[in-house]
């Protein structure tokens, strides 16, 4: 199971609820897509209990000492993964998202930025944008567990 998460804007309790739900149901991975902000949420999001990946967000700001805490783990956007012989597209702004998805070259899209959940299918790629996980523009604080092998989701409440 996997966790897709994006524009955390260091909502503390947002990140602690989701990091809770990511123990709850045995998360092996968890991709956040930017916007941490501030290097003192990193340190909340990483476990030994699963593998980190991220992207740097438009809003993030001391990205050395943000990527200090993450101990390189944290991506310029956009980027690309394999995790568990998935291939997987990562970005903040969806810039890149239609040569992305025309490409045909990744199982999986996962962008942020909007603050709007989206979660569809173009041709093999399945794409995500979890929505906010800090609940400030919209009100609605989500994130997304994934079962890569079958690319079932769940909308997750923070």
């Amino acid at each position: 199971m996997w966790m897709i998460i994006s524009d955390s804007h260091d909502n503390l309790d947002k990140i602690r609820h989701a990091v809770k739900i990511a123990h709850q149901f045995h998360v092996n991975a968890i991709f956040h897509l930017g916007d941490f902000v501030s290097p003192f949420v990193i340190p909340i999001l990483l476990s030994d209990e699963y593998k980190f990946f991220g992207v740097f967000g438009n809003n993030d700001g001391d990205r050395l000492l943000v990527q200090e805490k993450a101990k390189g783990q944290i991506l310029r956007s956009p980027n690309w993964v394999t995790f568990q012989g998935k291939k997987i597209y990562l970005m903040h702004e969806p810039r890149a998202l239609y040569p992305a998805l025309e490409s045909q070259k990744y199982d999986f899209v996962f962008f942020g930025h909007t603050h709007r959940l989206v979660i569809m299918t173009r041709g093999k790629s399945l794409v995500i944008n979890p929505g906010e996980s800090c609940g400030y523009l919209t009100g609605r604080a989500t994130c997304v567990l994934l079962d890569p092998e079958v690319r079932k989701s769940r909308v997750m409440e923070l």
